[in-house]
């Protein structure tokens, strides 16, 4: 069933241009005395964005703009969509509206492709031509990919490749195989053929060397499921090792981001400290999360500096952003903002599924906190360690706990595209 976004009388201007007149013409129309306005993407699973809007007056004609366009302008953090389904131009209003990339993953093509029948005609001529299942799918996910690549591509220009980006992922069932991925991230970048493609690899131990391996063979990557600190390192380090290798006089083009989780980190601690019960155990609750996050980017300003970086950067080498992955609050006690606004910063990203992505827009604070309260964040690290939780065996336990579920989706995606298959091979 395909979106709709409703048609408006008289667009007012946007107050931040939009990179083309395309982009310009999805802008969202206001009514005169509104204060918020509403993207209604009817009969999509997608929940309603909100955004509230402030009016700046300028040469008499009132401009409007998100807390979107304030978090990249103001504070220079990124903001993503963590989401994407067909029809793609449904993005055009979140474009419009400020977002300047998308993720996806295979939970998300499952819950596309599963629950609407737009895939229904591409789908079956690839049987009809012979496709299995599994390379249906690939032309699927390559067809979203490549035309959200097209309506991102003048951020990307606009932004000399700074930002615009879409993330695919290879195959989950490649998760501990370091040269299988290595060979599904080529064939993925070279099929897919944009600019502004991210490659998404896991960081698992396996797959590190993996990174460095396609980071070296000038392939962008968005480094995923990244949940502790340790880790985190390493993946920098495969970063800058690949960009070392690479033998490239230009490494511009060769960007990369590491998403690293942030809600489900809380939902497995907060479960500890409960186990555990004290008064101070139970003051942690909510309180992990943004503080290993903080510690993540105060390793990121370290290891991008200093002569070994400087000496890539005279190659035109780009820093390794940091992505915040997994928005979304699990937890309905806690604040729907949680794990965007205390996490804001410059060189950064946010990627937010619906949820978080339209309480950022409705009432998000837009303020640097990224590097606010650091000393805190060390405390309740700390604090976390001598009540006993390792933060190594919480890594570990989730990096398990997200690649199981990208590998389930992406099977049980498999199995309904091989019985639909079937069923049209028996009708023809």
């Amino acid at each position: 069933m395909a979106g709709t976004v409703p048609k408006l009388a008289a667009p007012r201007p946007a107050a931040a241009p939009l990179p083309s007149q395309s982009l310009r013409s999805a802008a969202l129309a206001f009514a005169p005395s509104a204060r918020r306005f509403r993207v209604s993407l009817a009969g999509r699973a997608r929940s309603p964005v909100i955004a509230m809007a402030s009016a700046k007056e300028g040469n008499g004609a009132a401009t409007k703009r998100t807390t979107l366009h304030d978090l990249y302008e103001l504070q220079g953090q990124s903001p993503w969509y963590d989401n994407l389904c067909r029809p793609v131009t449904d993005l055009l209003p979140y474009i419009a509206n400020g977002v300047r990339g998308v993720t996806s993953n295979p939970t998300i093509f499952e819950k596309a492709i599963s629950t609407s029948d737009a895939y229904d005609g591409q789908f079956k001529q690839l049987i009809s031509a012979g496709k299995d299942a599994e390379s249906a799918y690939w032309e699927l996910v390559i067809k979203d990919i490549q035309d959200a690549c097209k309506l991102f591509e003048p951020i990307y220009d606009e932004t000399d490749g700074a930002d615009g980006y879409v993330s695919v992922e290879v195959s989950p069932r490649l998760a501990n195989d370091t040269q299988g991925t290595v060979e599904a991230a080529k064939w993925l970048h070279k099929v897919v053929n944009r600019p502004n493609v991210y490659i998404k690899i896991p960081a698992t131990a396996e797959c590190v060397p993996s990174i460095q391996e396609v980071i070296a063979n000038g392939i962008s990557v968005n480094v995923t499921l990244i949940f502790s600190v340790a880790r985190y390192e390493a993946v920098i380090d495969a970063y800058i090792a690949g960009l070392e290798s690479s033998g490239l006089s230009d490494l511009s083009r060769v960007t990369s981001v590491a998403s690293f989780f942030v809600s489900r980190v809380d939902s497995l601690i907060d479960k500890m400290l409960e186990k555990i019960g004290t008064p101070e155990a139970l003051a942690l609750r909510g309180k992990a999360a943004v503080a290993q996050a903080k510690l993540a980017n105060q390793l990121y300003l370290k290891k991008f500096s200093g002569p070994r970086w400087e000496a890539l950067v005279k190659k035109g080498a780009k820093k390794q952003r940091l992505l915040w992955a997994s928005t979304s609050v699990k937890n309905p006690a806690y604040s729907d903002t949680l794990y965007v606004d205390p996490l804001i910063g410059p060189d950064t990203v946010s990627t937010m599924p619906d949820q978080a992505l339209g309480a950022f827009l409705d009432h998000g604070t837009v303020a640097r906190t990224i590097d606010a309260n650091v000393s805190e964040a060390e405390g309740i690290y700390s604090a976390l360690e001598k009540l006993g939780i390792s933060w190594e065996e919480v890594g570990k336990q989730l990096e398990h706990e997200g690649v199981t579920s990208f590998k389930k989706s992406f099977d049980s995606l498999l199995t309904s595209l091989t019985e639909k298959g079937n069923a049209l091979k028996t009708t023809v």
